[in-house]
């Protein structure tokens, strides 16, 4: 009978002990298992989830713009006061809704080419008003005229066909025409051939960004969806070589397997340049667990402080010897227009480009950029996206408009927020596919391991007992 006993708690221990073993054993073997599947599933090609997602998203995507209403426009013209504003908006568009075109894919070379449709169609029901909401703002073609055409002749040429046309230093338009365009009346008396339509996105519908190449990922899944070549209408050879450098993905998606010290880089045609973010904290998004890696202050940061910046500072006396930061100067890819990107309401600038502005509120909640990642398929699962697009005006001598400022000003004109998150239906999609089963196969690992331990432990215990009486 104690044979039996003894026996039994022996093959307890043992079933205990092949359990943990076998758990042991199953957890690299599940690991395997996962990453062959997410390393099949992320790259760009047909029948893969991330294919399906990257063709047409699944997220519903949002442009909201908030306009920068001036309160004094005769006051500065006259008395180069600061400029006073108020934001109006938000104003929000659906974006992004349209499927990629012209889809090719090289099988030699693992890439895919594409177009990326731009669309825009205003949702009244998310915004504070209508298209036709009217602002006052800076007159766009007026503030870049003694930049386009700094020879005094034809600056004394151009002050006349401005006062003819009534133009000043600040305009009213509305929302529609000064995001999508509108034809200006200066520009219209100019009489050799020049564009005369003028807005900030124009032009934006009914045309396409690209053509992009990226990496399918096929033969190295570390290159998934990484940029190769872009060739858009916006032509980044204006840049040094190492400026016109295109690093990263299109933020839509990353290499699977990422890491929080990973800094994840990224290309976006919107402001000409490759930019970055770093990791900020653990979130958890509809049952889902993601990083969020956010858009650090150093990313607009003066050359001296981050020295992959130098390309963006192209004088000395707007930047102060390039020391000022926090805005950076485009306008060597906007066809020599005064343009200068930001965060919105300065967000991370130097006083002294904010300064002569009244009425800003920055604040790192409503106005900072971020990206919430899922880690295992690298997939964007969330993010936002703000900017704010602003235009240096200089005093100019020989244009009436101009010639009473006594100062440069940084002026700006809109800030954006660009956002998109996964949909319910899709997020729940995503759990079934993919978090879900890789949850499964790790409760199955840790219990396994769990029970085997504690069974193993157990019966060498109860067996012990047993032997220890025996022995009395």
């Amino acid at each position: 009978m104690g044979c039996d006993r003894n026996c039994g708690l022996i093959a307890g221990a043992v079933i205990g002990a092949v359990l943990a073993v076998f758990g042991g054993i199953l957890m690299p073997v599940g690991d395997m298992l996962i990453e062959r599947t997410i390393k099949k599933e992320v790259v760009l090609e047909e029948g893969t989830i991330a294919y399906q997602n990257w063709v047409k998203t699944g997220t519903e995507v949002y442009r909201q713009f908030w306009i920068y209403d001036v309160q004094n426009p005769q006051e500065v013209v006259a008395n180069s006061s600061k400029i006073k504003v108020k934001q109006r908006g938000p104003y929000t568009y659906r974006v992004r809704y349209l499927a990629k075109r012209n889809i090719t894919h090289d099988p030699e070379n693992h890439t895919v080419s594409f177009l990326q449709p731009n669309e825009a169609i205003f949702e009244p029901s998310l915004s504070a008003g209508t298209e036709n909401d009217t602002w006052t703002v800076l007159n766009l073609a007026v503030a870049a005229a003694p930049h386009l055409y700094p020879n005094t002749f034809v600056q004394v040429v151009l002050n006349s066909l401005i006062k003819k046309s009534k133009s000043s230093m600040f305009q009213k338009r509305t929302v529609k025409e000064l995001l999508w365009g509108y034809k200006d009346p200066f520009l219209s008396l100019v009489p050799y051939p020049i564009s005369t339509t003028v807005g900030v996105f124009f032009p934006y519908n009914n045309t396409a960004d690209g053509v992009y190449t990226v990496f399918s990922g096929k033969d190295n899944i570390n290159q998934v969806a990484i940029i190769d070549t872009y060739k858009g209408k916006k032509n980044l050879s204006y840049w040094p070589s190492y400026c016109d450098m295109i690093n990263g993905t299109d933020a839509a998606s990353f290499p699977p397997f990422v890491e929080k010290t990973r800094v994840l880089r990224f290309f976006s045609s919107d402001i000409c340049r490759s930019i970055y973010a770093v990791f900020g904290a653990e979130i958890n998004l509809k049952g889902i667990p993601v990083y969020r890696f956010v858009l650090p202050s150093m990313a607009f940061a003066s050359p001296l402080q981050n020295p992959d910046n130098h390309c963006f500072c192209t004088e000395t006396v707007i930047s102060n010897n390039c020391t000022s930061y926090g805005v950076l100067d485009i306008g060597r890819c906007k066809e020599g227009k005064p343009v200068y990107i930001s965060l919105p309401h300065f967000l991370h600038s130097s006083p002294d480009i904010a300064e002569p502005i009244e009425g800003l509120n920055p604040n790192e909640d409503e106005h900072s950029t971020y990206l919430d990642v899922e880690p295992i398929t690298g997939f964007t699962l969330r993010f936002a996206k703000r900017l704010q697009i602003n235009i240096l005006v200089k005093p100019a001598k020989k244009i009436e408009a101009l010639k009473g400022l006594k100062r440069n000003y940084i002026v700006p004109i809109l800030w954006l927020n660009e956002t998109g998150t996964i949909g319910d239906e899709k997020a729940e999609m995503f759990r079934k596919r993919v978090t879900g089963k890789i949850n499964l196969l790790g409760l199955v690992e840790i219990t396994l391991l769990s029970v085997g331990v504690v069974m193993f432990v157990a019966f060498m215990i109860s067996y012990c007992a047993c032997r220890s009486k025996k022995v009395k």
